[in-house]
C-alpha cells in the first residue's frame, strides 16, 4: 500500500508517525547541526519545507531515535546529545489580536512551562533572557528553533507604521541572543524575506546566512534524484491518466515544477506543488493558488514592470529588503516567483521564472492587475484570443484585444496610456504562447508580435495613436515575413492601431503575406 502524501503536514513526528511519505533530508541536516557555526539564518519561500526541517531538527535534539529509523541519520548521531528546544513558529501566535509583544511574551510563558520552570520578568527582553538562562542551567544549553520571522513584518506591508513598530518589537527580541552565547547549542532561523539586517539583526554578527550557501542548497525542495525516487511508486497513475510515458511525465513535472535553485547547481521542485500534483492526479498552479501576496502585483504597477524574465542583479540588491523602501526584484526573489539562472564573470545574477506554474499564475494576476479586471477573467480571455486565430478570424481577436481595456477607468488610462497599453497588449500575447506558438517582442516602443497555428503564420505589428496603415508598412519595408519565406503555411500581415482617446482599437488592416 503507498504511504500517504504529506500534503499541507509541517510536524515531523506526526508524518513519521502516521505513515506518511517522508523524502529523506536528514544527510544534510546532519551536515549543518555538525558544522562549526551554531547560530543559522535560512530564507526559503513559501510552502517549501522550512516549518518541517525546523520540526525535523527539534526532534533529533530531543533525541526522539524511534521517529529516524531507517532514515540515513539513524546511526549517524548520538541520541544521548540531548537538548531542551524552545520552537516558535510566529505564524501561530496571535500577533494581530494581541500585538507582538504580547504575542511573544505569551510564547515564552508557554516554553518555560513545558520545562517546569516560572518566570518572573515583565519586560519581553527581560523574560527571553530569563527563560533562556534557567532552561540552560536546569536543563542543558538550548535548541533555539524560530519559524516564520518575517510573518508580523510581510502581513503589514501595507500598514507600514504598523510593520516598523514590529520591526522594533523583533529587534528587541532578537538583541537578548548576542549575549546568549553561554545558554545556546544551536540555533536556526527561518522566514521567506531576508530583511535588512541592520533592522532587526543588528546585534548578531555570528549568525551565518545559508540562502545562497552551496553547501546547503538541498536543505528544502525536492531534488530530480529524490523526486524519481521517493515518488516513482505514485508514477504510474498519473502516467495513465495523462497518457505520458515515464520520460514524458518526469519532463511535464521538471516543466511545470522545478527550476529552484540557490547554488546554480542543484535545480529544485517546490515539494507543496509536488505533493498535490501526485494527491491530485492533475497539473495545476497549486502553489500559487496557495497564497498570493497581492502587494506584488500591485508593487509591479507602481513601477511600470511587467517583464519579469532576464533581470540582472548583484548580491547585495538580492538581500536589499528594507520596510521603507520596498524593492520589486529582491521581494520578487526572496518569495520564490523569480529565481537564479545564472551568474556572470562579474558576479551579477540573471534571475527569471522559475517554472510554467509561476510564470503562468504571475502573467495571470499581472494581466488582472493592469486590465482591473478579476484574474478568473484573464485565462478565458486569452483562450478566446488563440480561438480566434485557429479560425482565422480576425473581427473576433480585435474584438477581444479591445476587451482587454474595457474595464480600465479611462481617467486611470489616459494618465498612464503608455504603460497601460505596452503592458497588456505584450503580457496578453507572452501568455498566449502557453496556448499557440506565439513569440512577442517589445522594443523602443513598438511592439510586434508572430503567431504560428497549424495552417498559417500572423504577424501583427500595434501602433499607437498612429494608424494601421503605418504599422502595415513598418512589416512590409522591415520584411518581418522574410523569417518565415522557407515556411509553407500562408502568412497573414496584421497591423493594428490602439487609440488612446477611444481607449481602444481603432483601425486594423489584414495583407496576405
Amino acid at each position: 500500500m503507498l504511504q500517504r502524501l504529506p500534503v499541507g503536514i509541517q510536524t515531523f513526528e506526526k508524518l513519521r508517525q502516521d505513515n506518511y511519505l517522508y523524502v529523506d533530508k536528514t544527510e544534510a541536516i546532519h551536515k549543518l547541526l555538525c558544522s562549526n557555526a551554531g547560530y543559522f539564518f535560512l530564507s526559503r519561500p513559501r510552502r517549501f519545507g522550512k516549518s518541517l526541517l525546523l520540526s525535523t531538527i527539534k526532534a533529533i535534539y530531543q533525541g526522539n531515535r524511534a521517529l529516524f529509523d531507517g532514515l540515513w541519520i539513524a546511526d549517524q548521531w548520538d541520541w544521548n546529545k540531548v537538548h531542551p528546544v524552545i520552537h516558535l513558529s510566529i505564524n501561530k501566535l496571535d500577533y494581530q489580536g494581541s500585538g507582538l509583544d504580547v504575542a511573544l511574551q505569551q510564547a515564552l510563558h508557554a516554553s518555560a512551562t513545558q520545562y517546569q520552570i516560572e518566570l518572573h520578568s515583565l519586560t519581553l527582553k527581560t523574560l527571553f533572557s530569563e527563560l533562556l538562562e534557567k532552561l540552560a542551567k536546569q536543563h542543558g544549553k538550548v535548541v533555539l528553533l524560530i519559524d516564520e520571522y518575517d510573518k508580523p513584518l510581510i502581513d503589514y506591508l501595507d500598514d507600514i507604521p504598523l510593520a516598523k513598530a514590529n520591526q522594533q518589537v523583533m529587534k528587541t527580541f532578537y538583541s537578548v541572543l548576542k549575549d546568549s552565547d553561554p545558554y545556546l547549542e544551536f540555533l536556526l532561523i527561518t522566514g521567506v524575506s531576508k530583511f535588512s539586517r541592520v533592522s532587526i539583526f543588528s546585534d548578531l554578527n555570528n549568525l551565518a546566512d545559508l540562502t545562497l550557501h552551496r553547501r546547503f542548497a538541498t536543505l528544502t525542495g525536492y531534488t530530480q534524484q529524490e523526486l524519481e525516487h521517493y515518488f516513482a511508486p505514485y508514477m504510474p497513475e498519473l502516467e495513465q491518466y495523462c497518457q505520458l510515458s515515464r520520460a514524458e511525465l518526469l519532463e511535464k513535472i521538471r516543466y511545470w515544477y522545478n527550476g529552484y535553485t540557490w547554488d546554480l547547481q542543484t535545480s529544485l521542485y517546490n515539494p507543496f506543488s509536488v505533493l498535490n500534483l501526485f494527491a491530485n492526479g492533475d497539473f495545476r498552479n497549486f502553489w500559487f493558488e496557495s497564497g498570493t501576496p497581492t502587494f506584488l502585483p500591485k508593487l509591479m504597477h507602481r513601477d511600470k514592470v511587467y517583464r519579469l524574465d532576464k533581470f540582472k542583479v548583484d548580491e547585495l540588491t538580492l538581500g536589499n529588503y528594507d520596510l521603507e523602501t520596498l524593492q520589486l526584484i529582491p521581494v520578487m526573489f526572496q518569495t520564490g516567483y523569480l529565481t537564479l539562472q545564472s551568474k556572470d564573470k562579474r558576479g551579477m545574477y540573471w534571475l527569471d521564472y522559475p517554472n510554467r506554474e509561476v510564470r503562468n499564475a504571475m502573467l495571470i494576476f499581472l494581466m488582472a492587475e493592469w486590465a482591473h479586471v478579476e484574474p478568473a477573467y484573464t485565462t478565458p480571455m486569452v483562450v478566446q484570443l488563440s480561438d480566434a486565430f485557429d479560425d482565422n478570424d480576425m473581427p473576433a481577436l480585435i474584438e477581444v484585444i479591445k476587451t482587454m481595456f474595457k474595464k480600465i477607468p479611462y481617467q486611470i488610462f489616459i494618465k498612464d496610456r503608455e504603460a497601460y497599453y505596452h503592458s497588456l497588449i505584450y503580457l496578453t500575447f507572452f501568455y498566449l504562447g502557453q496556448y499557440a506558438e506565439a513569440e512577442v517582442n517589445e522594443n523602443n516602443g513598438r511592439v510586434d508580435c508572430v503567431v504560428k497555428t497549424a495552417t498559417h503564420i500572423y504577424i501583427l505589428e500595434f501602433k499607437l495613436d498612429k494608424t494601421a496603415q503605418v504599422a502595415m508598412e513598418q512589416i512590409k519595408s522591415r520584411d518581418y515575413a522574410g523569417a518565415f519565406r522557407d515556411d509553407p503555411r500562408p502568412k497573414v500581415l496584421v497591423g493594428i492601431n490602439f487609440s488612446s482617446k477611444l481607449k481602444s482599437v481603432d483601425d486594423w488592416v489584414m495583407e496576405a503575406g
